[in-house]
């Protein structure tokens, strides 16, 4: 018994692809073919940063509803393990007293507020302990003209009461500019409280808060507050829609474009079946 045959639709289907086998159209399918992948793939990386972003909305609004306790009260973050691998305390409100030390504080360069630019002032606040806590006080206008903390954004004098969120210190990443390991500066490149605690009397709480509200308030003058993170989802899921529907119509349009040569070879190549007949 033979073998199932192909019909003759189907040798014919085969026949019209046959130059889809050729060197220069195989280059061709592995190149869409990697381009589809590629696509698909950073539309399911899209779909996992919009995973990641509502857990950190979840943790930052979890913390942030929690009661506020005094920031001595936390202890050393690196004590503590975080099931989820983020840092055990950030976002918590915490509370400190102290008095400023306008002579120690720094700033913070590039940081902008609807987009003007700007720095942040970092101000060490001095605890009944005797350790220290670096408060960001707020941003304040810089165009890159300023490289210590002017005269009219000092950190007032006598005891206040800060309200905050608690931030890790900043860290380098792969790409940044860095900061002289040595000597006194009165401008940091990130938010850097070990670099911050080479430099001032008090040894530093390895964090910093982030100044929400203080006891007496903020004035006019004084530092903006640096306002909460924003808890919007983002734009991953458009851009994951965009990637998903840019790989369906590279697909969808190849296989129009192989259709589109097939005929035109027809045209251009008679098959036997088109060979006239001789009388």
């Amino acid at each position: 018994m033979g073998g199932t045959r192909p019909s003759p639709r189907s040798l014919n289907t085969m026949s019209r692809y046959r130059f889809a086998l050729g060197p220069g159209w195989i280059i061709s399918h592995l190149f869409v073919g990697a381009t589809i992948v590629a696509m698909v793939f950073f539309g399911f990386w899209q779909l996992d940063r919009l995973d990641q972003r509502r857990d950190r909305n979840d943790r930052v609004t979890a913390r942030i509803d929690e009661p506020v306790v005094e920031v001595l009260a936390l202890g050393d973050p690196e004590v503590y393990e975080s099931s989820d691998g983020a840092d055990p305390f950030e976002f918590r409100r915490v509370r400190a007293t102290g008095t400023y030390v306008p002579d120690e504080e720094v700033l913070v360069r590039s940081r902008s507020l609807n987009a003007a630019p700007g720095s942040w002032v970092l101000t060490p606040l001095l605890l009944d302990d005797g350790t220290a806590v670096a408060v960001n006080r707020g941003w304040i206008p810089n165009s890159g003209g300023l490289e210590a903390v002017p005269d009219e954004y000092r950190a007032p004098a006598g005891e206040v009461t800060v309200t905050g969120l608690v931030r890790p210190t900043e860290q380098r990443g792969s790409f940044g500019s860095t900061d002289p390991p040595d000597g006194v500066l009165t401008d940091l490149a990130r938010a850097d409280v070990e670099r911050l605690d080479q430099q001032v009397e008090a040894d530093l709480v390895p964090f910093y808060v982030q100044l929400q509200e203080q006891d007496p308030s903020v004035g006019v003058s004084d530092p903006a507050p640096v306002p909460a993170p924003e808890l919007d989802e983002g734009p991953h899921l458009s851009y994951a829609v965009q990637w998903f529907t840019f790989s369906s119509m590279a697909a969808v349009v190849y296989v129009l474009i192989l259709r589109k040569r097939a005929r035109d070879r027809e045209r251009e190549i008679p098959g036997p079946d088109l060979v006239p007949e001789p009388r």
